[in-house]
């Protein structure tokens, strides 16, 4: 039997309907473990001597019109090591029931809130979970950067006593397809896990931009497009994708000084943009002949 001392929160925002779970612990991997997620159903975490099953049991259970307390209830009666479980469960509706038995190792306990809650054991103090669920109540934005803020609230705490190793988040659109995640990142082994779970969400954030000026272009709005390309490259500047298409931007406006120099830093990091961007078709990047000849003449 292994403990896998692990703090995580669950939650429902109900101005959007979307669920999500964040977890961290001294494990490796901790993402196929603990949590799961279902859009416009809930979410749950599994911890401590986890049983993955917990997971789409309850679920399916939520789907089926379950309240969490009964699903809950019901799940923990059949299961002979309950005694060890973890377990936390949100509905869509924000619903929260959860189940911290009396062998899971101390530092051991939970925190109910409005539409969430926050569960953890093995940690370093007891003031783990009340200060994830403060820091989750007081944070603004997303769901997945309120989760991520108690994530970093409970590592002020102590976090897992062990240290820390691997962490996840996992959210669902409230109006999300079953088979899409809005938000999946994990990071399985690292010497700082939050820290780079950080850069992964501002990263994920660039990529969004990204598509959304892919969509735009596609539609014809290259003004509009160049302007997501533009943002996404300042959220995650030493990325040489988003620089060279944020240089095209540039230049789509006018800016060839600026469109230059993000071209040639882009095609210094990675030679292969060179080539495509001979490949371009004014109907992909209308910017992209200019770029060429403006490249041509410092190159000279």
């Amino acid at each position: 039997m292994i403990r896998r001392g692990t703090y995580s929160i669950v939650a429902c925002d109900p101005e959007t309907g979307a669920v999500g779970v964040a977890v961290q612990s001294h494990w490796f991997a901790v993402g196929p473990l603990v949590p799961w997620v279902r859009p416009g159903v809930g979410a749950v975490a599994t911890q401590s001597i986890v049983e993955p099953g917990y997971g789409p049991a309850l679920l399916d259970r939520l789907e089926a019109g379950e309240a969490p307390q009964d699903a809950l209830d019901a799940l923990v009666a059949e299961d002979a090591q309950a005694h060890y479980r973890q377990v936390a469960v949100v509905d869509a509706r924000g619903r929260v029931a959860v189940h911290t038995g009396a062998g899971c190792m101390a530092h051991a306990g939970h925190d109910l809130g409005a539409g969430f809650c926050a569960q953890a054991n093995m940690m370093g103090s007891p003031q783990v979970w009340p200060a994830m669920a403060q820091a989750f109540e007081r944070a603004s934005g997303p769901l997945e950067r309120r989760l991520a803020a108690a994530m970093h609230a409970a590592e002020a705490q102590g976090g897992d006593v062990r240290g820390k190793q691997s962490c996840a988040i996992l959210v669902s659109a409230g109006d999300g397809k079953p088979w899409y995640e809005a938000v999946d990142l994990r990071v399985d082994d690292h010497p700082e896990p939050l820290a780079e779970l950080d850069r992964l969400m501002d990263l994920r954030d660039a990529y969004a931009l990204a598509s959304e000026g892919d969509d735009l272009a596609g539609a014809g709005e290259h003004e509009a497009a160049g302007d997501r390309y533009e943002r996404a490259s300042r959220l995650a500047p030493e990325n040489h994708e988003l620089l060279f298409w944020a240089g095209l931007a540039a230049a789509q406006t006018g800016d060839m000084p600026t469109a230059v120099e993000r071209v040639q830093r882009a095609i210094a990091m990675q030679p292969g943009w060179r080539e495509l961007l001979d490949r371009l078709e004014a109907d992909i990047a209308p910017s992209a002949a200019v770029v060429r000849d403006a490249l041509a003449a410092a190159e000279g």
